[in-house]
Protein backbone atom coordinates (compact mmCIF):
# COMPACT_ATOMS: atom_id res chain seq x y z
CA UNK A 1 0.00 0.00 0.00
CA UNK A 2 2.93 2.01 0.73
CA UNK A 3 4.76 1.25 -2.26
CA UNK A 4 2.23 2.16 -4.53
CA UNK A 5 1.66 5.44 -3.13
CA UNK A 6 4.87 6.17 -3.35
CA UNK A 7 4.52 5.62 -7.08
CA UNK A 8 1.91 7.77 -7.78
CA UNK A 9 3.53 10.51 -5.70
CA UNK A 10 7.23 10.27 -6.72
CA UNK A 11 6.48 10.97 -10.68
CA UNK A 12 4.10 14.14 -9.88
CA UNK A 13 7.19 15.24 -8.14
CA UNK A 14 9.49 15.32 -10.65
CA UNK A 15 7.15 16.37 -13.54
CA UNK A 16 8.17 18.96 -15.95
CA UNK A 17 6.32 20.90 -18.24
CA UNK A 18 6.33 20.28 -22.11
CA UNK A 19 7.15 23.86 -22.70
CA UNK A 20 8.73 25.97 -21.05
CA UNK A 21 9.78 29.45 -21.64
CA UNK A 22 13.42 30.28 -21.35
CA UNK A 23 14.90 34.10 -21.06
CA UNK A 24 18.27 34.79 -22.53
CA UNK A 25 20.35 37.57 -21.96
CA UNK A 26 19.28 40.09 -24.25
CA UNK A 27 18.30 43.75 -22.77
CA UNK A 28 14.60 44.73 -21.75
CA UNK A 29 12.91 46.61 -24.28
CA UNK A 30 11.49 49.34 -22.64
CA UNK A 31 9.39 53.29 -24.21
CA UNK A 32 10.69 56.10 -22.87
CA UNK A 33 7.34 59.01 -22.66
CA UNK A 34 8.32 61.72 -25.76
CA UNK A 35 9.20 65.49 -24.39
CA UNK A 36 5.62 67.55 -25.79
CA UNK A 37 6.40 69.86 -28.82
CA UNK A 38 6.58 73.28 -27.78
CA UNK A 39 3.70 75.02 -29.44
CA UNK A 40 1.56 72.09 -28.59
CA UNK A 41 2.70 72.99 -24.37
CA UNK A 42 1.45 76.28 -25.51
CA UNK A 43 -1.50 75.43 -27.03
CA UNK A 44 -2.28 72.90 -24.19
CA UNK A 45 -1.57 75.84 -21.61
CA UNK A 46 -3.89 78.28 -23.94
CA UNK A 47 -6.74 75.80 -23.76
CA UNK A 48 -6.22 74.85 -20.15
CA UNK A 49 -9.97 75.06 -18.41
CA UNK A 50 -9.95 77.25 -15.32
CA UNK A 51 -12.85 77.04 -13.12
CA UNK A 52 -14.37 80.55 -12.04
CA UNK A 53 -14.64 80.89 -8.62
CA UNK A 54 -17.08 80.36 -6.67
CA UNK A 55 -19.36 82.85 -5.69
CA UNK A 56 -20.00 83.69 -1.86
CA UNK A 57 -23.03 83.59 -0.79
CA UNK A 58 -24.81 86.30 0.71
CA UNK A 59 -24.40 86.64 4.54
CA UNK A 60 -21.54 84.18 4.58
CA UNK A 61 -19.16 86.79 5.81
CA UNK A 62 -20.24 89.71 8.24
CA UNK A 63 -19.72 92.96 6.39
CA UNK A 64 -16.52 95.37 6.19
CA UNK A 65 -17.58 98.64 7.54
CA UNK A 66 -15.22 101.29 7.00
CA UNK A 67 -14.04 103.27 9.31
CA UNK A 68 -13.87 107.01 8.96
CA UNK A 69 -11.11 108.90 10.51
CA UNK A 70 -12.03 112.37 11.13
CA UNK A 71 -9.55 114.69 11.27
CA UNK A 72 -8.63 116.39 14.74
CA UNK A 73 -9.60 120.68 15.46
CA UNK A 74 -5.91 121.19 14.96
CA UNK A 75 -5.61 119.85 11.31
CA UNK A 76 -9.08 121.49 10.62
CA UNK A 77 -7.59 124.94 11.21
CA UNK A 78 -4.46 124.25 9.55
CA UNK A 79 -6.40 122.56 6.39
CA UNK A 80 -8.54 125.90 6.51
CA UNK A 81 -5.18 128.31 6.76
CA UNK A 82 -4.19 126.48 3.94
CA UNK A 83 -7.26 127.16 1.56
CA UNK A 84 -6.77 130.64 2.44
CA UNK A 85 -3.01 130.54 1.46
CA UNK A 86 -4.58 129.10 -2.03
CA UNK A 87 -7.02 131.36 -2.03
CA UNK A 88 -5.43 134.71 -2.16
CA UNK A 89 -1.88 133.58 -3.90
CA UNK A 90 -1.59 133.50 -7.51
CA UNK A 91 2.33 132.38 -6.72
CA UNK A 92 2.85 128.99 -4.69
CA UNK A 93 5.99 127.75 -5.00
CA UNK A 94 7.54 124.42 -3.23
CA UNK A 95 10.46 124.67 -2.11
CA UNK A 96 12.99 121.45 -0.42
CA UNK A 97 14.85 122.44 3.02
CA UNK A 98 18.37 120.64 2.85
CA UNK A 99 19.42 121.02 6.16
CA UNK A 100 18.74 124.60 6.46
CA UNK A 101 19.19 125.86 9.81
CA UNK A 102 17.43 128.39 12.00
CA UNK A 103 19.59 131.86 11.30
CA UNK A 104 19.88 130.80 7.20
CA UNK A 105 15.93 130.33 7.25
CA UNK A 106 15.42 133.70 9.05
CA UNK A 107 18.00 135.48 6.72
CA UNK A 108 15.55 134.06 3.77
CA UNK A 109 12.26 134.97 5.51
CA UNK A 110 13.67 138.55 5.38
CA UNK A 111 15.16 138.88 2.01
CA UNK A 112 11.90 137.30 0.58
CA UNK A 113 9.48 139.67 3.01
CA UNK A 114 11.73 142.89 1.44
CA UNK A 115 9.52 141.61 -2.16
CA UNK A 116 6.24 140.52 -0.95
CA UNK A 117 7.05 136.94 -0.66
CA UNK A 118 5.77 134.84 2.95
CA UNK A 119 7.48 131.73 3.60
CA UNK A 120 4.73 129.39 5.25
CA UNK A 121 5.14 125.95 6.97
CA UNK A 122 2.24 123.34 6.34
CA UNK A 123 2.91 119.39 7.37
CA UNK A 124 2.79 117.11 4.02
CA UNK A 125 0.10 115.55 5.48
CA UNK A 126 -1.96 118.05 5.87
CA UNK A 127 -1.20 119.29 2.28
CA UNK A 128 -1.66 116.11 0.71
CA UNK A 129 -5.14 115.68 3.14
CA UNK A 130 -6.44 119.51 1.30
CA UNK A 131 -5.19 118.71 -2.48
CA UNK A 132 -6.07 115.41 -2.52
CA UNK A 133 -9.61 115.76 -4.48
CA UNK A 134 -8.57 119.48 -5.63
CA UNK A 135 -7.76 121.07 -8.45
CA UNK A 136 -3.74 121.20 -6.85
CA UNK A 137 -4.31 117.25 -6.71
CA UNK A 138 -1.24 117.35 -9.36
CA UNK A 139 0.98 119.32 -6.75
CA UNK A 140 1.04 115.82 -4.56
CA UNK A 141 4.31 114.15 -5.74
CA UNK A 142 5.88 117.81 -4.63
CA UNK A 143 5.18 117.23 -1.27
CA UNK A 144 7.57 114.66 0.05
CA UNK A 145 10.28 115.24 2.70
CA UNK A 146 10.63 118.62 4.26
CA UNK A 147 9.44 121.41 2.31
CA UNK A 148 8.36 125.04 2.48
CA UNK A 149 5.87 127.27 0.72
CA UNK A 150 6.82 130.65 -0.89
CA UNK A 151 3.91 132.36 -1.43
CA UNK A 152 2.77 135.93 -2.59
CA UNK A 153 -0.11 137.81 -3.89
CA UNK A 154 1.23 138.37 -7.19
CA UNK A 155 3.78 136.15 -9.42
CA UNK A 156 7.18 137.58 -8.51
CA UNK A 157 9.28 134.90 -9.77
CA UNK A 158 12.12 136.56 -10.90
CA UNK A 159 12.72 137.94 -7.20
CA UNK A 160 12.14 134.74 -5.98
CA UNK A 161 14.59 132.67 -7.99
CA UNK A 162 17.23 135.37 -7.69
CA UNK A 163 16.57 134.66 -3.88
CA UNK A 164 17.51 131.43 -4.00
CA UNK A 165 20.25 131.56 -5.70
CA UNK A 166 22.17 132.58 -2.65
CA UNK A 167 20.48 130.01 -0.44
CA UNK A 168 21.96 126.63 -2.14
CA UNK A 169 20.28 124.63 0.85
CA UNK A 170 16.77 125.57 -0.32
CA UNK A 171 15.98 123.33 -4.00
CA UNK A 172 12.96 124.44 -6.27
CA UNK A 173 10.49 121.54 -6.70
CA UNK A 174 7.37 123.25 -8.83
CA UNK A 175 4.70 125.88 -8.31
CA UNK A 176 1.65 126.88 -9.00
CA UNK A 177 1.28 130.44 -10.84
CA UNK A 178 -2.04 132.14 -12.07
CA UNK A 179 -3.73 128.57 -11.78
CA UNK A 180 -1.24 127.10 -14.20
CA UNK A 181 1.01 124.33 -12.28
CA UNK A 182 5.18 124.46 -13.59
CA UNK A 183 8.30 122.43 -12.82
CA UNK A 184 11.21 124.27 -11.82
CA UNK A 185 12.39 124.61 -15.65
CA UNK A 186 9.03 125.53 -16.32
CA UNK A 187 9.50 128.41 -13.51
CA UNK A 188 12.54 129.36 -14.74
CA UNK A 189 10.93 129.72 -18.61
CA UNK A 190 8.24 132.26 -17.17
CA UNK A 191 10.89 134.26 -15.32
CA UNK A 192 12.26 135.02 -18.69
CA UNK A 193 8.66 136.36 -20.18
CA UNK A 194 7.92 140.25 -20.62
CA UNK A 195 6.02 141.63 -17.95
CA UNK A 196 1.61 142.72 -18.79
CA UNK A 197 2.78 146.35 -18.83
CA UNK A 198 5.54 146.10 -21.05
CA UNK A 199 3.50 143.73 -23.76
CA UNK A 200 0.48 145.81 -23.31
CA UNK A 201 2.77 149.06 -24.53
CA UNK A 202 4.01 146.49 -27.48
CA UNK A 203 0.61 145.98 -28.34
CA UNK A 204 -0.56 148.96 -28.05
CA UNK A 205 2.53 150.72 -30.43
CA UNK A 206 2.03 147.64 -33.07
CA UNK A 207 -1.71 148.28 -33.20
CA UNK A 208 -1.13 152.65 -33.44
CA UNK A 209 1.23 151.66 -36.17
CA UNK A 210 -1.23 149.71 -38.15
CA UNK A 211 -3.89 152.15 -37.63
CA UNK A 212 -1.66 155.27 -38.71
CA UNK A 213 -0.08 153.08 -42.11
CA UNK A 214 -4.00 152.01 -42.69
CA UNK A 215 -5.26 155.70 -42.57
CA UNK A 216 -2.24 156.63 -44.69
CA UNK A 217 -3.10 153.84 -47.31
CA UNK A 218 -6.65 155.15 -47.72
CA UNK A 219 -5.52 158.71 -48.37
CA UNK A 220 -2.42 158.26 -50.27
CA UNK A 221 -5.01 157.10 -53.61
CA UNK A 222 -7.14 160.43 -53.17
CA UNK A 223 -4.63 162.61 -52.88
CA UNK A 224 -2.72 161.58 -55.79
CA UNK A 225 -6.16 161.65 -57.46
CA UNK A 226 -6.59 165.26 -56.52
CA UNK A 227 -3.08 165.82 -57.66
CA UNK A 228 -3.80 164.57 -61.05
CA UNK A 229 -6.93 166.43 -61.84
CA UNK A 230 -5.94 169.66 -60.67
CA UNK A 231 -2.58 168.53 -63.29
CA UNK A 232 -4.97 168.03 -65.76
CA UNK A 233 -6.62 171.10 -65.07
CA UNK A 234 -3.60 173.19 -65.17
CA UNK A 235 -2.74 171.77 -68.75
CA UNK A 236 -6.01 172.22 -70.39
CA UNK A 237 -6.36 175.62 -68.82
CA UNK A 238 -2.69 176.08 -70.57
CA UNK A 239 -3.92 174.83 -73.69
CA UNK A 240 -7.20 177.09 -74.20
CA UNK A 241 -5.68 180.20 -73.85
CA UNK A 242 -3.46 180.27 -77.18
CA UNK A 243 -6.36 178.98 -78.97
CA UNK A 244 -8.78 181.90 -77.51
CA UNK A 245 -5.73 184.31 -78.64
CA UNK A 246 -5.54 182.92 -82.10
CA UNK A 247 -9.44 183.08 -82.87
CA UNK A 248 -9.39 186.87 -81.67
Amino acid sequence: MAATLCVKVLPKQGWLPLIQTVRHGSKAVTRHRRPMHILKQKLMAVTEYIPPARAIPPGAYPPQIKQVKEDSAFMVVMKRNLKNVFQDSKMVAVVQNNASNAEDMMVLKHRLHKHGISVKFFPNQVVRSFIKDGRFSNMAPLFIGPTVLFVSEEPKVKDMLSTLRASPQMTLLGACIDNALLSAQGVVSYSKLPSVSVVQGELVSGLTMLTSHTASLLQRHPAHLSALLQQYVKQQSSEGAPKAEEAT
